[in-house]
This record gives structure tokens, C-alpha cells and sequence, in this order.
């Protein structure tokens, strides 16, 4: 059998040869970037204009800050993964339709079936409802879930981080989670959150004495 970067060029060529995919006549095709080996899969929704002109993904403002974060939690971007549901930029930078993304999840799917990736981290809502359809961004990032036996932890995306400090702290809290996930499958005990805390045990009452009773 082939290994997994040959396995992951074809699917490349396949699609580039493809002129009925949607898109395919108006932009560059972007199919991903770094270790065809990697446990951990990030997967944004579709190129953006820098990502079109040097056909790798996520490599303008949001995929600076993506690179940041990566070496927040020691991990080099050439160790890990990333690519997009749609693999060429619409019109604008407009959202993907749904029937652009419908025409390229099939090539996604043979990418997560060639890689087997331990986990997937969707970046953004239209990645992260892709695999969980009814989840809403805003309440399920940074949450640990699972499709298929497949584990999935949705984060905002960088170009989402970008626009607000307060989902920028969000992303980062939530990247500084990953090398945890990746190596227990479990989510990290947050020692922060009261939640979290065990309550202190009840202080045992002495009995009471005669003299007592006088104060």
C-alpha cells in the first residue's frame, strides 16, 4: 500500500483535474499544508485571498495568528495538518455555499480515511457543522466531542479571534488544551473553574461541654 503523503497527492490530482467542481474556474485549488503523518487534523471552510495566490492554507492574518498559537503549545506547523472543507476560494471571501461544500466533502472524507487522524479540531462553525450539524460555535468549542467514534474539538476560527479580544482569549484557552487531548483522548481538569474544585470536607463539630455553654 502506498503511504499516506502519495495517497494524499492523488486525491490533490484528482481534484485539480476535475474543471466541473465548483469554483474550479475562478480560483486556485488549495489543497493543504504540513505532515501527511500527523495525529491532529485542523480544518478551516476555504481559502482566502493570500491562501489563493501562494496555494497553501491559512497563511494570511488568521493563519499568523493559527502559527502563533501552534508555538504557544510547542507544536511547529510543518507537525501538524491543516486544510479547508472547500478547497478554493469563493467569490469575495464569501461563506462556502452548501453545495460547495457538499461537491468537496467527499475529497475531505478521503482525506481523514487516508489519515486516520487521532483528532480532528474544525475552525469555525461551517468546519465544526460539517461533522456535528446541530452544534452552535459559541456554546460547543472548546468542547471535547465524538462523531463515529472519531473525536472532534471544535475552536473558533483565528479570523473570528482577530475581530474580538474576548473569542481570542477563548481560542487560546482552548488551543492550550490540545496537547492534553491529543495524548489522553480526555479533556484537561480546568483547576480554575469552581466547577472543578472539590468542595472542602466539613469541619467535624467537637461535643459541646458545660463550660462551653457559658460563652
Amino acid at each position: 500500500m502506498a503511504d499516506k503523503k502519495t495517497e494524499l497527492e492523488k486525491i490533490k490530482e484528482e481534484m485539480a483535474a476535475r474543471a466541473d467542481l465548483p469554483l474550479a474556474n475562478f480560483s486556485n485549488l488549495v489543497f493543504s499544508d504540513g505532515d501527511a503523518e500527523a495525529s491532529v487534523m485542523f480544518i478551516g471552510e476555504a481559502p482566502g485571498f493570500h491562501e489563493n495566490r501562494l496555494g497553501r492554507p491559512f497563511v494570511g492574518l488568521a493563519g499568523q495568528l493559527l502559527d502563533k498559537l501552534l508555538v504557544e503549545i510547542n507544536w511547529p506547523r510543518a507537525s501538524v495538518y491543516i486544510t479547508n472543507i472547500v478547497k478554493r476560494r469563493p467569490p469575495e471571501n464569501r461563506d462556502p455555499s452548501l453545495e460547495e461544500i457538499a461537491a468537496y466533502a467527499p475529497y475531505l472524507q478521503r482525506q481523514i480515511a487516508v489519515m486516520q487522524p487521532k483528532l480532528i479540531a474544525p475552525l469555525g462553525r461551517f468546519s465544526m457543522n460539517y461533522f456535528l450539524p446541530d452544534a452552535k460555535i459559541s456554546r460547543d468549542h472548546g468542547r471535547l466531542l465524538t462523531k463515529d467514534g472519531q473525536l472532534i474539538f471544535p475552536l473558533y476560527h483565528p479570523a473570528a479571534a482577530l475581530r474580538s479580544t474576548s473569542v481570542l482569549e477563548e481560542l487560546r484557552k482552548d488551543f492550550h488544551k490540545l496537547p492534553h487531548i491529543l495524548e489522553t483522548g480526555t479533556m484537561p481538569v480546568d483547576l480554575t473553574s469552581p466547577a472543578s474544585i472539590p468542595s472542602p470536607a466539613p469541619a467535624k463539630k467537637e461535643p459541646k461541654t458545660a463550660q462551653d455553654s457559658l460563652f
